[in-house]
């Protein structure tokens, strides 16, 4: 039997085994160990066993210690050592499996003793191990574990160590309560052995296990200090990311319902939403890999609307801009990452070693909108002066990047000599950055500028040849290359093109395609096959929209976007058709899905003017201004409406909102055929010859829709 001792006793006995271990039980195994080196393997032979047996017996009657107790104090005396084979052999002399139960229920008792009022006259039951008595067991099971890990028995080490939480969890399924540790080391054990378990695991191989070890140290409350249980929270959370297997949450752990991750990455995700919280609320240390480690598992997820929250938040803990700025752009939030830019760009330019993907970047987002041409192209030329000796790469895309601000700076110029010239740098430079470098990006934005500038010719070989780099699997290659041959008027060659281009792109480009594919009948005036196409592309709207609920935010949009334009597109043909009712039913539908669409209106406005109803054409109008002031459609559509219904008094703000058209959209024919009409009834016989012919021309060349 297992004697009960206090902890005075206990402290006692071990600086007896200290003061013996030199005459005993020491010198004895550290011939044995040796001979064990030596070609002995794990064998001891009948001597060894002989000076083990001395050992025990001398320290069992100097210091009145059981059979147990005794080996576990000379097994952690030749581990110390580094004598991990005798320390081994020493171990195994303690029957772990019978104790097990006789631990469990010590912990147990002598818990329950200490932490709750027991009722008076209730004594300890008899036999009762003291919990030195099961500090000292377990910790002779931890190092026996790590004498196993020492020898390279990694598997067997785990398993051993696994034993160590089998008992304290069957003693305190609840946790560990506080201040157990004062006058024990079985706290300090137990940690050891939370802390060592998944690592072995994970050295042996064994993810699946090393995610159940990690778990089953998050579930309970074992006292483990916060900055320790953060840290384990984050190693979870790595090898569930990163591991490569899947280890679905057993039953008892499925507590939130429809909320409980249904995957590794989801668990990795809820884990590190934790620890960032725990950052802002100071109650852990600010880790940079936490972020780097949310960053890939919401990339990898596309919850970049997510991530840039985070991001915003880490802000202050020092994230730099950069990558906060990124995820800003990747949520699709660019306007938000190019003022961070632009606030933050001041202070990086007067710094010695300049991170130039910073720069580029902001040339990047400003090439996607004209109205940042100008900043766009400052970014394009600070990152040129960065990167002039240093990366050829990046010198490339800020080329590139340069080129497309300035043609988009040409749209945006309100003279024609400023566009003229803006106009030839952009080709200029883009060319500039095809030397010595094949880029198909930099193919495609020449073809794009040389469409914008109505070089049909050149703009449809660098369409092709940039198609025939990507192997026909890019969506705007395909869109780009039917865009112009529309533009060339050759409209059937055009529809084959997007017939090709179904069968090669995806689910969401496909509808896109099928639109597109419809615009181009109506172009043929053939109505009826593009109510039947229109037919097809609303019905698999709605049936992904039934059979798919975990759609990214940025598809649902662009599904939304294409539903709205169907509708507007079917109420045109009804309109031409003089199917008021009908038109209506389809600009009211698309009323419903965007209320606030600057279309929307413009086409309710188009349908009054169809009606002659000139006042309700106006309001409409307006409306559509008053959401977007530079729709194109709706300031040419008003101009109209006045040249129609207000007589010559209205001519010169019909001419004005005429002039305010060309200057957003140069290639605008219906501007120029109505500034020529204005000026056919003011007398301006050359004038309006001139427009008419720029109409014509401009006319002739235009695509089915916008090449941007």
């Amino acid at each position: 039997m297992l004697g009960v001792c206090s902890g005075e006793q206990f402290k006692l006995k071990e600086r007896a085994v200290l003061q013996l271990s030199e005459s005993l039980a020491t010198r004895d195994f550290s011939a044995s160990s040796s001979l064990s080196r030596t070609g002995t393997g794990e064998r001891m032979t009948k001597s060894d066993d002989a000076h083990v047996d001395e050992a025990e017996s001398t320290l069992r009657e100097a210091i009145s210690l059981n059979y147990e107790e005794a080996r576990a104090l000379l097994g952690r005396l030749e581990y110390q050592k580094g004598n991990f084979e005798a320390a081994l052999h020493v171990f195994k002399g303690i029957d772990i499996i019978t104790l097990s139960p006789k631990m469990s229920k010590a912990i147990t008792e002598r818990t329950q003793q200490r932490f709750t009022l027991r009722p008076k006259g209730e004594n300890m039951p008899p036999n009762v191990m003291s919990l030195h008595s099961v500090s000292l067991l377990l910790e002779a099971i931890l190092l026996k574990a790590k004498s196993l890990e020492g020898l390279n028995r990694v598997e067997e080490a785990a398993r051993e160590c696994k034993t160590i939480l089998d008992i304290v969890e069957s003693a305190l399924p609840n946790g560990m309560p506080e201040s157990i540790g004062e006058e024990c080391k079985l706290e300090e054990m137990f940690h050891k052995a939370l802390d060592l378990l998944p690592k072995l695991w994970i050295k042996a191989g064994f993810l699946n296990e090393a995610i159940i070890a990690y778990r089953r140290t998050l579930v309970t409350p074992w006292n483990l200090d916060t900055q320790i249980l953060a840290s384990k929270q984050k190693d979870l959370a790595t090898i569930l990311l990163y591991g490569g297997v899947e280890e679905s949450l057993p039953p008892h752990l499925k507590l939130w319902g429809p909320s409980t991750p249904t995957s590794n990455t989801e668990e990795a995700i809820l884990l590190l939403f934790i620890l960032m919280r725990k950052v802002f609320d100071a109650e852990i240390e600010w880790d940079p890999e936490i972020i780097d480690h949310l960053t890939f598992g919401l990339s990898i997820c596309g919850q970049f609307e997510a991530l840039a929250s985070q991001m915003e938040e880490a802000y202050t803990q020092g994230v730099n801009c950069f990558l906060l700025a990124l995820c800003y752009s990747a949520a699709g939030q660019n306007e938000a990452a190019l003022n961070l830019l632009k606030n933050s760009k001041g202070r990086l330019e007067g710094n010695h070693n300049p991170h130039f993907p910073f720069f580029l970047l902001g040339a990047k987002l400003c090439a996607q909108d004209p109205k940042h041409a100008q900043e766009g192209i400052n970014f394009a030329k600070s990152v040129i002066e960065l990167a002039y000796n240093l990366n050829g790469h990046f010198l490339n895309l800020a080329h590139k990047f340069l080129g497309v601000c300035y043609g988009n700076a040409a749209i945006i110029s309100i003279s024609d000599s400023e566009r003229i010239l803006f106009q030839g740098k952009s080709m200029e430079t883009l060319n500039t950055a095809l030397i010595g470098n094949e880029d198909p990006e930099v193919i495609f934005s020449l073809a794009l500028e040389n469409a914008q500038q109505r070089n049909l010719n050149a703009a449809f070989g660098n369409a092709m040849l940039y198609s025939n780099m990507m192997g026909g699997s890019s969506a705007r290659g395909w869109k780009l290359l039917v865009l112009i041959v529309s533009a060339e008027q050759r409209l059937k060659d055009a529809e084959e093109l997007v017939d090709l281009a179904l069968q090669e792109t995806g689910r969401i480009e496909q509808m896109e395609f099928l639109r597109l594919k419809a615009v181009l009948q109506i172009a043929q005036e053939q109505p009826n096959q593009a109510i039947e196409t229109y037919k097809i592309l609303l019905a698999l709207i709605q049936a992904q929209r039934e059979h798919q609920t975990d759609n990214l935010y940025s598809e649902g949009l662009l599904e939304r976007r294409l539903e709205m334009e169907a509708w507007l597109d079917i109420a045109k043909i009804y309109s031409d058709l003089e199917l008021w009712p009908d038109a209506e039913i389809c600009v009211d539908k698309s009323k419903s899905i965007e209320f606030h669409s600057p279309r929307g209106w413009h086409a309710k406005g188009v349908l009054f003017e169809a009606q002659s109803l000139h006042e309700e054409a106006l309001i409409a109008f307006s409306a559509s201004l008053s959401i977007d002031p530079d729709y194109v459609p709706s300031i040419v559509s008003t101009a109209q409406v006045l040249m129609k219904a207000g007589g010559t008094q209205t001519l010169p703000i019909a001419r004005s909102l005429l002039m305010n058209a060309l200057r957003l959209e140069p290639t605008n024919h219906g501007a120029w055929s109505n500034l020529g009409s204005i000026c056919k009834r003011e007398g301006k016989v050359q004038q309006a010859a001139d427009f008419f012919q720029a109409a014509y021309e401009l006319e002739s060349t235009a695509p089915v829709q916008s090449f941007v």
